[in-house]
């Protein structure tokens, strides 16, 4: 069996962190969203298929995940 490297206690990988990071953002903001009628930054255009949307946050994620490189 592969075994996880094991990290100290309290410590995370930056793709859990990128994660929560996304997660965040794009609840907040309503990022790619299918629909406009959330309240916050419109900033990006509406998603009209789930595709899209999928890229909307597969994109915002690899923004998150390079961000939180960047800081460590």
């Amino acid at each position: 069996m592969d075994e996880t490297p094991t990290l100290p206690p309290g410590s995370r990988r930056n793709e859990d962190i990128a994660l929560d990071l996304m997660k965040f953002v794009a609840m907040t903001t309503g990022y790619g969203r299918t629909t406009s009628s959330g309240v916050g930054f419109q900033g990006t255009g509406a998603a009209t298929k789930p595709e899209e949307y999928a890229g909307h946050l597969l994109a915002l994620y690899s923004q998150c995940l390079d961000a939180v490189r960047s800081k460590k």
